[in-house]
């Protein structure tokens, strides 16, 4: 079998470690065989992809001054500044609340592609005596496969079957991000800023690099030449940058009116009136969603969780239930459906479940809301010492939980231990400002 048409069924296979080690055997033999070299490209890119769009860390803070509208935005036109709901619904420190859902912006996994993007620096090579424009593609077995140094940005700018694939590899594998801009620019020179494609990669390195209103105009102007659901999402991205979300959302709904029922593009909407607190808006899209994708885990999670906090358990049970048989297995999950089925009377499954979250719980934080919902099962049996032994695991997991210190006073002065109920009064209020019932409950205690 020829070695090329195996490396390239081994790629539509999605092999891409063994096609890549088909590639290296070629290129021993033909070192500047193009064919082999633009594949194994693509191999080591694909083999660490990421969608970019769905893992795109979402910064509080103005980087640079031109970034930033005005220090007081009008009411309902900042995330920041959002009105809160009617339902009380627990927030985590940076003020986003809680839902079990991992959202774009809410994490970045440390060691991703990524995350390389702002540290990786191309290698420096000595010279050797061969020409520029493909000293590139010579790679020895011990160094690395494209000598980034040595590329000769300008050659391969012009030559459309390599150009695309040499930029995904720069931007994604070696996170090379003033390389890929530079042929990025030099490509949307070459093609007399007619493509499209190059104008969203330019704004995804001008993006990586802060560069927020740089890459506001290229997707626009990309938009104005070809309609495509990636360029609606990126331009609301930046404008959540740049703390505009009623400008994101008309984004959104106009690529609504292109790409009608498009579950992408719904999705945003619906995050989006999410984070403004206009929960009915946003549950109407979820629904929206769903119809389009029954499978969408993260739309039914969010249905279930706006029937929570509107005090219907029973159905915030059926969703979750329905995340379940799909195959979802994690820590959130079953401490929401313990909840349900706390509220909802079902005490024969509560403890059992909320058993479960904790045999899954990884990550302290979430360990400690286990034993924080944990110490609401105590109570509602009448087991106060419980409930207090509970909170005292949430604790132990997270020393900063506010509403764990503030139940634990309440315990404590039921049991009559005034002084100790009002030191951990103060830590509440000392650790959550935005918590109002230590406060509330410490100047009740001063008082009396």
């Amino acid at each position: 079998m020829d070695p090329l048409y195996l490396a390239l069924s081994l790629f539509r296979r999605r092999k891409f470690d063994k096609c890549a080690e088909v590639c290296s055997e070629i290129l021993e033999s033909q070192p500047l065989d193009q064919a082999a070299w633009c594949l194994k490209m693509r191999a080591l890119t694909q083999r660490v992809y990421v969608d970019d769009i769905e893992s795109e860390d979402l910064y509080e803070g103005d980087f640079l001054d031109d970034n930033a509208v005005a220090t007081a935005p009008r009411p309902g036109t900042s995330i920041k500044t959002a009105a809160p709901t009617t339902s009380v619904r627990p927030n985590t420190s940076t003020g986003r609340p809680i839902s079990g859902v991992a959202r774009p912006g809410t994490q970045l996994r440390p060691g991703s592609a990524l995350d390389r993007l702002k540290t990786a620096r191309p290698a420096s090579q000595s010279a050797r005596a061969i020409r520029l424009g493909t000293a590139a593609m010579y790679s020895q077995k011990e160094g690395p496969f494209i000598q980034v140094s040595r590329l000769n940005i300008a050659k391969y700018a012009k030559n459309s079957g390599l150009s695309k694939p040499l930029f995904e590899y720069l931007f994604y594998h070696e996170g090379d991000v003033r390389n890929a801009m530079e042929l990025a620019v030099q490509a949307t020179q070459f093609c007399r800023f007619e493509d499209w494609w190059w104008k969203v990669q330019l704004g995804k390195c001008y993006i990586a690099l802060n560069l927020i209103r740089d890459a506001e105009q290229q997707m626009r102007s990309a938009l104005k030449q070809h309609h495509h659901v990636e360029s609606f999402i990126r331009l609301t991205r930046i404008y959540l940058r740049l703390d505009q979300p009623l400008s994101a959302v008309e984004i959104c709904k106009a690529g609504l009116e292109i790409f009608p029922n498009d579950v992408s593009i719904m999705t945003e909407l619906a995050r989006l009136y999410e984070n403004l607190n206009e929960t009915a808006p946003s549950v109407k899209f979820y629904r929206s969603v769903v119809i389009e994708d029954a499978m969408n885990t993260e739309a039914i999670a969010c249905i279930g969780m706006y029937h929570f906090y509107n005090n219907q358990p029973e159905m915030a049970l059926r969703y979750y239930r329905r995340v379940l048989a799909m195959g979802a297995h994690s820590a959130e999950l079953y401490n929401n459906l313990g909840l349900c089925c706390l509220y909802s009377q079902q005490l024969d499954l509560t403890t059992s479940l909320f058993q479960r979250a904790l045999d899954l719980a990884i990550d302290p934080l979430i360990k400690a809301e286990v034993w924080y919902n944990l110490s609401h099962l105590a109570l509602s049996a009448g087991d106060l010492e419980l409930a207090v032994q509970c909170l005292n695991l949430c604790l132990s997991s997270d020393s900063t939980h506010a509403s764990a210190f503030n139940n634990l006073a309440v315990l404590h002065h039921k049991m009559g231990r005034i002084n100790l109920a009002k030191a951990y009064f103060t830590s509440a209020a000392a650790l959550d400002p935005n918590l109002y019932e230590p406060k509330t409950n410490l100047e009740f205690l001063q008082s009396v």
